[in-house]
C-alpha cells in the first residue's frame, strides 16, 4: 500500500514545487520508489528541477485526464544517477507546458475520480511506495478534492502576513476534510529571524505541528530551479532540514 502525500500552499511563490521535488528525491535516496504528479495544471513547473524538457514529453497528465492515453504513458522515469545507485526511483507525471492546453484545463477543469484512479494505477503498476501531489495554490474545487485524497498534507508558508492569514483558512478547510496527517513547513526564513521562535508561533497560531523551518539560501536562489538542491548541496543546512521533514512524512 502506497502513501499519498499532497504538498500545498495558499498562494504561489512559497517554494512548494522545489520543496516537493527535493522531498521526493530524498525519500528515493533511501531506496524508496517515489512518484510525483503535477496537479498544478494552471502553472506546471516541477519538471524543471529534474531537467525534463518539453521536447522529451509525448503525453502529460492533461492527456490522461482528457482520455487521450493511459496514465502510465504520461509518467517519465527521472531517477537521478545517484539515487539509482541506492536502488531508489523517481518518476513524474508532468502537467502540460503548452499554453492552449493550460487554457483548456483552466476552462474545463478535470474529473477528480479520473485522477484518483490514475494515482492508484501508477502506484500499483510501478510498485511505488509514495506518491506526491504538487497541488495548485489556493482553494479551488479540484485542489480541495485532490487534498482530500491524501494520507499526509504538507502545507508550505513563508513568514509573511499574507501567507499567515491565507494559511489559516486553508488549515481550517483541511481539518474539515478530515485529512489524517497535517503538517506545516515554513520556508524562506531569513537568518536574522529566530527559527525556533517562528516554529513556536506557527504551531500556536494554527494548532498544527511544524515539520520544518527552511532557511533562505542564496545557493537555492542562484540555482534557479535548474537542479535538485538536495543532491547538489547534500551537507547544506537547508538539505538537512529537508531530510528532517522527509522523516516526518514517512513516520
Amino acid at each position: 500500500m502506497f502513501k499519498l502525500v499532497a504538498v500545498h500552499s495558499f498562494r504561489g511563490g512559497t517554494g512548494k514545487s522545489n520543496t516537493t521535488a527535493n522531498l521526493a528525491t530524498l525519500l528515493a535516496w533511501t531506496g524508496k520508489r517515489v512518484g510525483i504528479v503535477d496537479t498544478d495544471l494552471q502553472s506546471p513547473g516541477i519538471h524543471i528541477p529534474f531537467g525534463l524538457a518539453q521536447a522529451d514529453v509525448t503525453y502529460t497528465l492533461n492527456s490522461y485526464l482528457w482520455g487521450e492515453c493511459a496514465i502510465e504513458d504520461a509518467v517519465y522515469d527521472l531517477t537521478p544517477a545517484a539515487v539509482k545507485q541506492r536502488n531508489g526511483a523517481v518518476c513524474l507525471a508532468p502537467g502540460s507546458f503548452k499554453t492552449e492546453e493550460i487554457t483548456r484545463i483552466v476552462s474545463e477543469g478535470y474529473d477528480i475520480t479520473q485522477l484518483s484512479n490514475g494515482l492508484n494505477t501508477i502506484a500499483d503498476r510501478l510498485n511505488l511506495d509514495y506518491v506526491f501531489i504538487d497541488t495548485h495554490p489556493g482553494v479551488n474545487n479540484e485542489t480541495l478534492l485532490a487534498m482530500a485524497l491524501a494520507d499526509v498534507l504538507v502545507m508550505i508558508l513563508r513568514p509573511d502576513g499574507q501567507d499567515f492569514e491565507g494559511t489559516a483558512v486553508t488549515v481550517e478547510v483541511a481539518q474539515h476534510l478530515g485529512i489524517p496527517n497535517l503538517m506545516l513547513v515554513v520556508n524562506k526564513v531569513l537568518a536574522a529571524l529566530d527559527a525556533d521562535g517562528i516554529r513556536r508561533l506557527v504551531e500556536k497560531t494554527y494548532g498544527v505541528p511544524v515539520a520544518g523551518v527552511l532557511p533562505m539560501a542564496e545557493e537555492m536562489m542562484l540555482l534557479g530551479s535548474r537542479d535538485l538542491f538536495c543532491l547538489k548541496y547534500p551537507k547544506h543546512p537547508l538539505t538537512q532540514e529537508l531530510i528532517a521533514i522527509a522523516r516526518r512524512v514517512v513516520a
